[in-house]
C-alpha cells in the first residue's frame, strides 16, 4: 500500500485538475471519474487532511493540479472525463515513462515531490547497460570494480566487530550482511574511515571509467543523456516540487523535440575526490540551435549500499544538480486564465 504522502502527492494532484472549487469539496464528492481510487483511499486522505500534518503537501499538490488544468500545454481549461491513478501497479520489466496519472487516456503525468533523483538502479544497469533495460543485480559492484580495496575494507571491519564472518567478502551470505550491518558503528572512525575512503575513490574511478567506455562516442553519449533525463518517444508531464521547494511544472519532451531545439556537444563523467562515499560527477553540454548559447546539464551518481553498509548489493542513484527549469528538453508549463465556460467550479 502506498504511503499516505504518496497518496496525497498523486491523488490530490489529479483532483486539482477536475474543476472543483477547492480541495475539501473534491474530497467530499469523491468523484467517480477518478479510477482506481477507493473509499479507503479517500478515508485516509480525509484523515490526513484533518490532522493538519501534511498541509503544505496538500496545498502544493492541489495547486499543481489546478495549474495543469489551466496550462496552455496541459488541459487548457477543459475538465477531463477520466483520470486514472496507477497506485500499486508495478510493471514486470523496466518502465521508461514514470507516469503516476493518466488523463483521458492521453496525458501521462509523473508526480515528483521532494526529490531530485532521476533514476535508481543497480550500478551495472547504469554504467554497463546504460539504462537500456533493467537487469537483476546478480553481483556486488564493489567486488566487481574494486576487489582489493573492498576486501581490505571488509577485513578492517571484520576485525573490529564480534561475529563469525567468512574471510572473503565475496562469500558473505545475507545473514552475514545483516549481522555485520548491525555490528558496525553508524559513524566510521580511524582505520575503518580511512579504508572506506580508499574504497570510495577506487569505486568512483572505476565506475566513471567503465561508464565513459560504454557510452562510446558522441552518439552514445547523447543517447545516455536522453535516458538520464528520461526523454522518451512520447511526451509526458512532471508536476511536483523539488527537494529545495521549487515548484515543478514542465513537459518532458521527446528526443525529436530535443534535437529540434538543441545540438548535443558532449558528456563526460569523473570521480568526485571530495566525497566520503563513491560519487561520480557527470556533465553534459548542449547548444541552442538558434542562438548558439551553450547550456550545461550537471548531475552526480551516488554508489552506495542499500539500507546500510553491507546490507545489500550497492545501488546507483542518479541526481540532477541543474535546476529543472534550466534543463534542455524540459519545457515549463504556463497558463492563461480560463475564459467563459472553461473549468467550471463544481
Amino acid at each position: 500500500m502506498p504511503a499516505v504522502r504518496t497518496e496525497i502527492s498523486e491523488i490530490v494532484t489529479g483532483l486539482g485538475m477536475l474543476g472543483f472549487a477547492d480541495l475539501d469539496r473534491a474530497l467530499s464528492v469523491r468523484p467517480s471519474s477518478v479510477l482506481n481510487v477507493t473509499s479507503a483511499h479517500y478515508d485516509r486522505l480525509e484523515s490526513a487532511r484533518a490532522s493538519g500534518e501534511h498541509d503544505a503537501l496538500f496545498d502544493v499538490a492541489w495547486r499543481n493540479g489546478v495549474e495543469f488544468a489551466r496550462a496552455t500545454e496541459g488541459l487548457r481549461g477543459r475538465p477531463p472525463w477520466w483520470l486514472e491513478w496507477k497506485g500499486n501497479h508495478r510493471p514486470p520489466r523496466y518502465e521508461q515513462i514514470p507516469a503516476d496519472l493518466r488523463v483521458d487516456h492521453v496525458y501521462l503525468v509523473s508526480c515528483k515531490y521532494g526529490s531530485n533523483i532521476l533514476s535508481n538502479s543497480s550500478p551495472a544497469n547504469l554504467f554497463d547497460h546504460l539504462l537500456g533495460d533493467r537487469h537483476e543485480a546478480s553481483t556486488d559492484w564493489f567486488a566487481e570494480v574494486a576487489e582489493r580495496a573492498y576486501q581490505e575494507f571488509y577485513e578492517v571491519c571484520r576485525k573490529a566487530v564480534d561475529g563469525d564472518f567468512p574471510a572473503d567478502v565475496r562469500a558473505l551470505e545475507q545473514h552475514h550482511r545483516m549481522a555485520l550491518k548491525r555490528a558496525l558503528p553508524r559513524s566510521l572512525e580511524g582505520d575503518m574511515k580511512d579504508s572506506y575512503r580508499r574504497l570510495s575513490l577506487v569505486v568512483a574511478e572505476a565506475s566513471a571509467a567503465r561508464w565513459t567506455v560504454n557510452m562510446g562516442g558522441k552518439r552514445g553519449q547523447e543517447e545516455m543523456l536522453w535516458r538520464l533525463l528520461r526523454l522518451q518517444s512520447a511526451p509526458y508531464f512532471v508536476l511536483g516540487e523539488s527537494a529545495s521547494g521549487e515548484a515543478l511544472r514542465y513537459r518532458v519532451g521527446t528526443p525529436w523535440d530535443f534535437r529540434t531545439v538543441f545540438r548535443f556537444v558532449s558528456m563526460t563523467a569523473w570521480r568526485d575526490p571530495d566525497r566520503s562515499q563513491p560519487v561520480v560527477q557527470w556533465l553534459a553540454r548542449v547548444r541552442d540551435a538558434r542562438t548558439g548559447d551553450e547550456h550545461p546539464i550537471a548531475g552526480h551518481v551516488e554508489v552506495r549500499w542499500s539500507h546500510g553498509r553491507f546490507a545489500q548489493v550497492p545501488e546507483a542513484k542518479v541526481y540532477l544538480d541543474t535546476p529543472h527549469d534550466q534543463v534542455p528538453g524540459y519545457f515549463s508549463l504556463w497558463h492563461s486564465e480560463p475564459g467563459p465556460g472553461q473549468l467550471t467550479l463544481l
